[in-house]
């Protein structure tokens, strides 16, 4: 027997008009990732048949964060059902080879909602006996606004209620809708064509089709699933909730894969940051997206790091900025308000303090004093700079790109390094220091004078 298998339709048309912004409302980021990422990351693991994004026309913005789903455009904003029934024409061959069991409605605008949390809702669907619809239920402690889920005795969904509609007794009931469902395929097409518009808006609501089910005698049932998991995203007030929720998840889940966080609200990570074991890291540190840090690495406090990888053992920071393309080797250290950018910086070497290191090379255990700057940029073009194993860079030296520095190589602090320095030699970039005996003595005599000279004047 084959194994149930299911698609997913992933509503993601709404123009988020609270938001009051020019970007579709399913393009804001939750932790660096579009909300919409979210949800199809959410359902990838359940390995769906297809995975549908029904979009309006002109949200040619959103297409690049639909990889691996099927597009289909509303062509009207007609309400959630007509949503849905927009998708139908991207699952027919599917759904007339009866390739399908289970359909997912999920919301782009939950970008809370996890794996576990779907599997629930596709075994409770398929659970004996199968129901025609599931709905995810939540407790909201306001209940509010959201629509009722209203039950009879046995358990059973018998409609969706919204709460300008409700009666008293029906306001009273703590299960609101959350919007997601999972329905049996082989009823989809047919649930969906029985929609109506008989509401006050005119549009087809996708919750009506508990109450045709019901009519039609299918079984439906209610689903309680966790209240932060479920909440929509309307306004930026919510964004901000939807985030704070979000890195209270991912700080728990970097504490429990073994990482230490001195101070966990300060921290600040990527949906996609990757933490080892034995990481230490201190107050007010934030992760953009791309990171990767290795066991037993610690970043002391206010480090900024995005697009970066970290090594075992490294030191990073504190005030340090880790930018995209950064490869920090084991053991190395990246002191404070060090700067890199498109360099890999081998096992052992060390840049402690004020510099940037762009577009460069560095060896093992070579030694980047105070200071330094790779010039690696003309106005046209980046270039690269090399620095060997074992070299010494002496404070405040600027290495103008494209140069190569030599293994064990000695630059003296303050030099100007414009060609390549050879292997184990020393290499002095500066102008030579000349002294006036008596000078500054001079030159103070001289000012003194001048200033009495105008001030006597002013005063005649």
């Amino acid at each position: 027997m084959s194994s149930p298998q299911a698609a997913a339709i992933v509503l993601a048309a709404g123009k988020g008009t609270r938001m009051k912004s020019d970007l579709p409302k399913v393009m804001h980021r939750i932790a660096g990732r579009t909300m919409v990422r979210h949800v199809l990351d959410a359902v990838a693991p359940l390995a769906p048949a297809r995975t549908v994004v029904v979009l309006a026309p002109g949200m040619d913005r959103v297409l690049p964060e639909t990889a691996g789903a099927t597009v289909s455009i509303q062509p009207q904003p007609l309400g959630t059902g007509h949503a849905a029934l927009s998708a139908l024409p991207e699952l027919q061959d599917l759904l007339e080879a009866g390739a399908l069991d289970d359909v997912l409605v999920l919301f782009g605008d939950t970008p809370l909602l996890t794996t576990p949390t779907l599997a629930a809702l596709l075994a409770e669907r398929r659970r004996h006996p199968a129901a025609a619809v599931v709905v995810l239920g939540m407790r909201p402690a306001d209940p509010g606004a959201y629509g009722r889920l209203v039950c009879d005795e046995n358990g059973i969904l018998e409609a969706i209620v919204e709460a300008k509609d409700a009666t008293e007794a029906q306001r009273a009931i703590g299960l609101c809708n959350s919007g997601v469902m999972a329905i049996d395929a082989k009823h989809l097409a047919a649930l969906l064509a029985a929609i109506g518009t008989d509401n006050a808006k005119g549009e087809y609501y996708l919750t009506d089709i508990v109450a045709i089910a019901r009519r039609r005698e299918l079984p439906c049932r209610a689903l309680e699933a966790p209240l932060d998991e479920l909440i929509g995203i309307n306004s930026r007030a919510d964004l901000a909730a939807a985030e704070a929720a979000m890195q209270r998840r991912l700080r728990e889940a970097a504490m429990t894969g073994g990482a230490t966080l001195v101070d966990p609200g300060s921290v600040f990570f990527s949906a996609d940051t990757v933490i080892g074991r034995d990481v230490t890291i201190g107050p007010f540190v934030n992760f953009g997206p791309g990171v990767t840090i290795a066991d037993k690495v610690e970043i002391c406090a206010f480090c900024d790091i995005a697009g970066a990888q970290v090594a075992s053992g490294a030191r990073i920071g504190p005030f340090a900025r880790l930018r995209p393309g950064a490869a920090i080797g084991p053991d190395a250290h990246i002191g404070n308000f060090v700067e890199v950018k498109q360099a890999t910086v081998g096992r052992g070497a060390k840049a402690n303090h004020l510099t940037y290191i762009g577009d460069a090379e560095i060896g093992a255990g070579a030694n980047i004093g105070a200071g330094t700057i790779t010039c690696n940029y003309d106005g046209f073009s980046k270039t690269l700079t090399r620095i060997g194993e074992g070299a010494f860079i002496g404070s405040n030296t600027v290495l103008v790109a494209p140069v190569t520095v030599g293994a064990g190589a000695y630059i003296a602090a303050g030099s100007a390094i414009t060609h390549d320095v050879e292997a184990d030699a020393l290499a002095i970039g500066r102008g030579q220091q000349v002294d006036k005996p008596g000078r500054a003595k001079l030159i103070r005599k001289m000012k003194t004078a001048e200033k009495q000279a105008r001030q006597k004047k002013g005063q005649g």
